[in-house]
């Protein structure tokens, strides 16, 4: 599902290169998890963003379900994100200016979906928002954030879930039953799932992790492909 191929990321600083990732190559099959860890600057977020077509890569290979990313306009990577990805971010990134179930809608309504509201109403359902569907960001504490921001990533059924440190910004109780929430979507919905984080229990809820230094991956437990 998730195949990445020698990938590299380097910026130049001044008359040196950085190198952010070196040689990076691993194999997801659908329906399964995969934590990325590491400390603080090993290249995390920078991976996931390549992962997920948000950056470009200095050379390597990103195939979804074995269509290359880096080998389409980004016009048409943008599409696949469109249509096949989901996120979930620290920071929650919520349009203070719309509601909750107006936030939920949005990717629905992108698409064109003409039961846009329906299954954004549904889906806020599912993390237990049903009562504060009408609400703005600002008006959520930061755990009912998140879970509005799930039930967005979740509301268009992408095929690959993407998460940035998804608890980072939550008390610990919150955050169990932020994950837990996640985990039982996941599962549900058969969604090939990858995070970032810094919290172990978090990662070892997954079914595979791998870890990174300095931008190398130093340790997996993923099988061959």
């Amino acid at each position: 599902m998730l195949k990445a191929e020698k990938l590299n990321k380097a910026v130049a600083t001044g008359e040196s290169t950085l190198h952010i990732l070196k040689d990076i190559s691993f194999f997801l099959k659908k329906g399964k998890s995969l934590a990325i860890v590491g400390e603080s600057g090993s290249g995390k977020t920078t991976l996931l963003g390549l992962l997920a077509g948000l950056d470009i890569p200095s050379s390597g290979k990103v195939s979804i379900d074995g269509s290359s990313i880096f080998e389409i306009s980004e016009d048409e990577r943008a599409l696949v994100r469109k249509n096949t990805v989901g996120f979930v971010f620290q920071n929650f990134q919520l349009i203070d200016g719309l509601t909750a179930l107006e936030n939920v809608m949005m990717p629905l309504e992108l698409r064109g979906n003409k039961k846009a509201k329906e299954k954004a109403i549904y889906q806020l359902e599912q993390v237990g928002l049903s009562e504060r569907i009408q609400h703005f960001p600002n008006q959520l504490s930061g755990g009912e954030q998140q879970r509005v921001a799930i039930a967005r990533a979740f509301v268009c059924s992408p095929q690959i879930l993407f998460a940035d440190e998804p608890t980072g910004n939550l008390d610990t109780k919150t955050g169990q039953k932020v994950v837990e929430l996640m985990f039982d979507l996941n599962q549900k919905n058969n969604t090939t799932m990858v995070l970032v984080t810094h919290d172990i229990k978090l990662a070892s809820r997954c079914d595979y992790q791998i870890s990174l230094s300095a931008g190398e991956l130093i340790e997996s437990d993923l099988p061959s492909e």
